[in-house]
């Protein structure tokens, strides 16, 4: 039988989602979206009235067309904007779940960071997608009929 959970507005076009896992129970959901603006949610507490708790982070100067997480480091992740690829990291919050002052639970955002940005070409970046063996190996595709092949280096260093 299928259910909705829950149905929240993000007030802007959505153009892409990604859950950062999908092996484990709902965790982080990614939106991706106009205006250069990226959404992490907290998928782990639904609150009633609230929903789930969120950051928003401007990532582009342009519609972030598309994001993905790092498969091995699911914390970090890329979007794929106006031409150029950001590289951000997720930072949890001390606490991801708290109780309102009727004692229900509502979910905690974290932050997102920037780490890089890197300008590959004059048009959107509209879809990539990292390579699940070999950490920081990347390949997106643009407007501009090109597929590129990237790797990020110092992945590991990320703690």
């Amino acid at each position: 039988m299928q259910k909705m959970l829950h149905e929240f507005n993000v007030n802007n076009g959505v153009c892409d989602l990604e859950f950062d896992r999908p092996d484990i129970n709902m965790n982080k959901l990614i939106v991706s979206s106009l205006e250069g603006r990226v959404r992490v949610y907290d998928m782990r507490t639904l609150h009633p009235n609230l929903g789930y708790a969120y950051v928003e982070e401007r990532v582009s100067n342009g519609t972030v067309w598309c994001t993905r997480a790092l498969p091995q480091n699911r914390e970090v992740f890329m979007s794929g904007g106006g031409g150029e690829l950001t590289l951000c990291r997720y930072r949890y919050p001390p606490e991801r779940m708290l109780r309102d002052p009727e004692g229900v639970a509502k979910g905690v955002a974290g932050g997102v960071e920037e780490l890089n940005r890197a300008k590959l070409g004059d048009q959107p970046i509209h879809a990539l997608d990292w390579n699940r063996a070999k950490e920081g190996l990347l390949v997106c595709a643009s407007f501009d009929q090109s597929i590129r092949v990237v790797l990020v280096t110092k992945l590991s260093l990320l703690q």
